[in-house]
């Protein structure tokens, strides 16, 4: 997002309080994590044209008044606009570091699901594309879910990903994983006392791993070897909680597992 269309968000957002019924499309568990550490209402919508009706062609998506605002890092820019922050308690140094964590989510963990689901051949085939097309008729589903896909392959083209091997892809989430770990230890919050951005944004993608069907179960295993980011964290215990028992309730059972 360029300067002048944040300080535009900025100036828009700013000028209306956050209503009661504020909706959030298709939601990752991050973004929806965020909005909730934030105490901001918001109605949970799960649409299959989600991704259609997203400005950005991305989703989770809020609806907030006759804005509309896609992905996390807008989602914080938008709602930080409003007066809702939670990084606002932390220094220059802390913030860079912070930001500096969340291009190495993004880089790393976000980028494996997209490969795992779409690049492995056999969860592409078994699982991701049968999903993907699910909602619609034939012959848009195979159409749909090919078009998908391919523009994930290309996308791990463009960035390097395209010629790595499932371990390697591994490998990757395990140093993203090690990396985090170390950055907690045994603190309930990646910085200071309170949740930031960063808690938010891990929080979606381990619970996102954790909870989505695979192939294989490599990937949850990777996670689940760093314990203390999923015990320690207070992020991921009382959030995940939450949302169980708010939106997700068929994931209790998971949560009990994790906790014990």
């Amino acid at each position: 997002m360029s300067l002048a269309a944040e300080a535009f968000m900025s100036q828009m957002a700013a000028a209306e309080p956050w209503p009661e019924n504020a909706t959030l499309y298709q939601p990752l568990k991050g973004e929806l994590a965020y909005l909730r550490m934030c105490g901001l209402p918001v109605q949970v919508v799960c649409r299959v044209n989600a991704e259609y009706m997203s400005p950005s062609g991305k989703i989770p998506f809020i609806h907030v008044g006759n804005q509309v605002v896609s992905e996390l890092g807008p989602i914080v820019q938008f709602t930080k606009a409003k007066g809702h922050s939670l990084s606002d308690g932390l220094d220059d140094v802390q913030r860079a570091e912070m930001k500096a964590y969340m291009e190495l989510v993004n880089n790393m963990l976000l980028t494996a699901e997209l490969y795992i689901q779409w690049c492995d051949d056999a969860t592409a085939a078994e699982i991701s594309r049968p999903r993907y097309s699910s909602p619609y008729s034939w012959p848009l589903n195979k159409i749909l879910a090919y078009q998908k896909q391919w523009e994930v392959r290309r996308k791990m083209n463009a960035i390097g990903w395209g010629g790595k091997t499932l371990e390697q892809v591994y490998e990757d989430v395990s140093q993203c994983c090690q990396a985090l770990s170390q950055r907690l230890g045994t603190q309930p919050y990646f910085f200071n006392k309170q949740p930031t951005e960063l808690d938010a944004l891990v929080f979606g993608h381990l619970f996102t791993i954790l909870t989505t069907r695979l192939t294989s179960t490599e990937l949850a295993e990777r996670i689940k070897s760093y314990s203390n980011l999923l015990t320690e964290s207070d992020v991921f215990v009382s959030v995940s909680t939450l949302l169980a028992h708010s939106a997700f309730p068929s994931l209790i059972p998971l949560i009990v597992t994790l906790r014990s």
